[in-house]
């Protein structure tokens, strides 16, 4: 046996041993979230200011007072975007022939549109952002946001991408070809993902580190990894738990990984499904998932993840990294596992568990094959 595979299920047998075990309160996962978003305007509510083809957008947020709607003529615009003041709805329009707004990065700059600290309230709607180097659409402690049919293309490594942010709407949004993950919610609290579509990134979509969300009803295809839900340490949130991960297809995530080298999505498996990594009180209902090469829908301590990234528990210490009250129920699985990465040292399968954590469990789910052959049964 390779020296990587017996150090894989010896790390598994170290979590079944001597993992930390913690009380966890009954699941308390709620099946919708109360968000505290201002209605999405359509193109028929008079604006507070145009952006005409061939102007600038940063200079119509610049002399917009806080709370304004501008609306944005379909066309190129060659620019960054900063918004740092409150309310502020940037609404591109369509014209006849379907033609939109595309937001090109100028050059070098590093994010496509940037929103903090004051930027609570923000909406984005109707927009292409592409090309920039690092990030589409950067979100820093901003509540209330939405990001409704906003188009992320090749854009380094986040397409949309919220952090210590809250109460936010991400709904029939696309992303494209990002080295980290194409839709992306970090250090956040109460968010809906909604009827998104992910496709060429390594991660579709990934919750990090995060609280109260609900992620539902997209499309994930064609990614390293279609969905990931992860806790990891050396970043001020502890804790990722009360997620909801429903009514989501999750197919064909069979991506060569071209992360960049030595962060966490380099060490994600190819052709994986939904990952469930260290996270708690999390609900798996009711998701099609199939034709994943690696694994199906996967539960593991993030400790699992450690070991990949070559990693010594003690890198963890700052977190409880094992999963606990993870609930995977009613889900449709075929044809995921068939053919795992080699030097992984793990089995494939539609439904597997590296049994760490407490209170997970699983039940309704259509699947043939699992890791173990028997998984608890939900009560």
């Amino acid at each position: 046996m390779k020296p990587k595979k017996i150090l894989t299920l010896v790390l598994i047998i170290w979590i079944i041993v001597t993992g930390c075990k913690k009380e966890v309160p009954p699941n308390v996962i709620q099946d919708k979230l109360s968000l505290s978003v201002h209605p999405i305007p359509t193109s028929e509510v008079s604006p507070d200011f145009v952006v005409k083809k061939g102007t600038s957008i940063q200079k119509a947020v610049d002399v917009a007072t806080p709370g304004s709607l501008i609306h944005i003529e379909p066309g190129v615009y060659n620019e960054a975007i900063i918004v740092n003041k409150p309310g502020i709805k940037l609404l591109g329009l369509i014209d006849r022939n379907s033609q939109g707004v595309i937001i090109q990065n100028p050059g070098d700059k590093e994010n496509g549109i940037t929103v903090r600290d004051a930027g609570d309230g923000f909406l984005l709607k109707n927009v292409t952002v592409q090309n920039f180097e690092e990030n589409g659409v950067l979100l820093i402690r901003v509540d209330g946001f939405v990001l409704s049919h906003v188009e992320a293309i090749d854009n380094g490594e986040y397409g949309l991408f919220p952090v210590l942010s809250s109460q936010g709407l991400i709904e029939h949004c696309t992303a494209k070809g990002h080295t980290d993950a194409g839709i992306y919610v970090g250090l956040s609290r109460d968010v809906i993902v909604e009827n998104n579509k992910a496709f060429e990134n390594v991660a579709g979509f990934e919750i990090r580190n995060s609280f109260n969300l609900i992620v539902r009803k997209n499309h994930s295809y064609d990614n390293v990894a279609g969905i990931v839900v992860v806790l990891l340490p050396g970043v001020q949130v502890k804790t990722s738990s009360n997620i909801i991960v429903v009514a989501n297809h999750v197919t064909n995530n069979n991506h060569i990984n071209f992360a960049e080298p030595g962060g966490f999505a380099f060490f994600i498996p190819t052709g994986s499904g939904i990952l469930l990594v260290g996270t708690d009180n999390t609900l798996v209902e009711d998701n099609k998932v199939k034709d994943n090469n690696s694994v199906g829908i996967a539960t593991v301590s993030s400790l699992l993840l450690g070991v990949l990234a070559g990693l010594p528990p003690e890198a963890f210490a700052d977190i409880e990294p094992n999963p606990d009250g993870v609930k995977v129920i009613d889900n449709n699985l075929s044809n995921n596992g068939n053919a795992p990465p080699p030097g992984i040292g793990l089995p494939g399968a539609d439904l597997f568990w590296d049994r760490s954590g407490t209170n997970n469990c699983w039940m309704k789910n259509k699947f043939t094959s699992g890791f173990p052959t028997v998984l608890p049964s939900c009560n």
